[in-house]
């Protein structure tokens, strides 16, 4: 179930390179689970722009974006106090009860965000997650010192190594083993080597382009082991035993 309704811009600042935090303002009622996203009209331009949740409140929205086009460098130049036009409540999000005591999350470059809320909610739930994020560089890392003060075990991977390990998420989790089931959020390629080289089960979070957000358009359908699925309306979290690379 989603809802159409006007946000407020609360704030709006640079966090890292290229990527922004937003703090919207207005109805959360329609968000029910970590991993579901809002799209955003944007003036100018004719579709909306899908974001994830980062984090929510009683009358709050997170969102973490990065400017990879005019609609969101657009985005990235509004300022506090002008009004945007917002579905919310959209797509599929984390099942917490899949999870036992351990969880590992994994989140590559702007795949991170929604992990944040999906490690807010499985400690309110009594759960201990172990964080893993990998970016590029060193100016790309966000949200370390958020996870930590949580209260999660966070391990950073860069890329050129300018950070934590060198290397990709996959190298850190090699080393680790006390966990029992896995979420993640990140590049195709990220996503499909994490998919490879953990055999717990888990789930995984895809991004495909979409045009209506509601399921309507059927634009972001992809095949999957029990039959084509929207990405916007039955994703964009599938369980890994679902997914067809």
């Amino acid at each position: 179930m989603y809802k159409k309704n006007i946000y407020k811009i609360k704030s709006n600042e640079q966090i890292a390179n290229l990527v922004y935090k937003m703090v919207l303002e207005g109805d959360t009622s329609y968000i029910a689970k970590p991993g579901q996203f809002i799209n955003i009209e944007i003036k100018e331009f004719y579709l909306r722009r899908p974001i994830s949740i980062c984090d929510y409140d009683e009358n709050t929205i997170t969102i973490i974006y990065k400017i990879v086009g005019q609609g969101t460098e657009k985005l990235s130049q509004m300022k506090e106090g002008e009004m945007l036009d917002i579905l919310t409540g959209l797509g599929n999000g984390f099942e917490t009860k899949n999870s036992k005591e351990n969880p590992l999350l994994i989140g590559g470059g702007v795949g991170t965000p929604p992990m944040y809320g999906l490690c807010k909610k499985l400690i309110e739930e009594g759960k201990k997650p172990i964080v893993v994020l990998g970016f590029n560089s060193k100016e790309d890392i966000f949200y370390e010192q958020e996870f930590k003060n949580l209260g999660a075990k966070v391990y950073i991977s860069t890329v050129d190594g300018s950070y934590g390990t060198k290397g990709f998420v996959t190298d850190i989790i090699k080393t680790l083993e006390n966990y029992d089931y896995y979420y993640a959020c990140g590049p195709i390629n990220m996503l499909k080597a994490v998919y490879e080289k953990i055999e717990t089960k888990g789930e995984l979070s895809l991004e495909e382009r979409m045009g209506c957000g509601i399921g309507a358009c059927m634009g972001c359908t992809i095949n999957t082991k029990t039959g084509p699925k929207r990405v916007c309306y039955n994703g964009p979290v599938f369980k890994k035993e679902e997914i067809i690379w």
